[in-house]
C-alpha cells in the first residue's frame, strides 16, 4: 500500500484464489509460497457479482481473533477500505 503522503507500507501475503471477475481471495497467514507467517492477522475475500448491468462489489475481512479485529478497526479499515472503493468507482468511471 501507499500512503496519500507516499509512504509505502508493505503488506506480504499471498493470493489463495482468484478467479476472474468474481472473486480475489488473500491472506497475511503466509508470507510467500506456503512459508507461514509469525503472526498473520487477516484473510480478506473480495467477491463481484453482476447486479443488473453493474457491480456489486463485497470486501470481507476475517480476522484470527476478536483482538486482531479491533486493532485493524482502530488503524482505521473501514474508512480505508471505503477509501479504495471510492477510488475504484472513480476509475471505473472512466472506462
Amino acid at each position: 500500500m501507499q500512503a496519500p503522503d507516499g509512504t509505502l507500507i508493505p503488506n506480504r501475503g499471498v493470493y489463495l484464489e482468484v478467479v476472474m471477475n468474481e472473486r480475489l481471495v488473500f491472506t497475511d497467514a503466509y508470507t510467500s509460497a506456503w512459508v507461514p507467517a509469525a503472526k498473520p492477522f487477516f484473510t480478506g475475500i473480495l467477491t463481484f457479482e453482476d447486479e443488473a448491468g453493474q457491480t456489486r462489489y463485497t470486501a470481507r475481512a476475517r480476522h484470527w481473533n476478536a483482538e486482531d479485529c479491533a486493532a485493524h478497526e482502530k488503524m482505521g479499515f473501514h474508512v480505508g477500505w471505503g477509501v479504495a472503493t471510492d477510488q475504484l468507482a472513480r476509475l471505473a468511471a472512466t472506462l
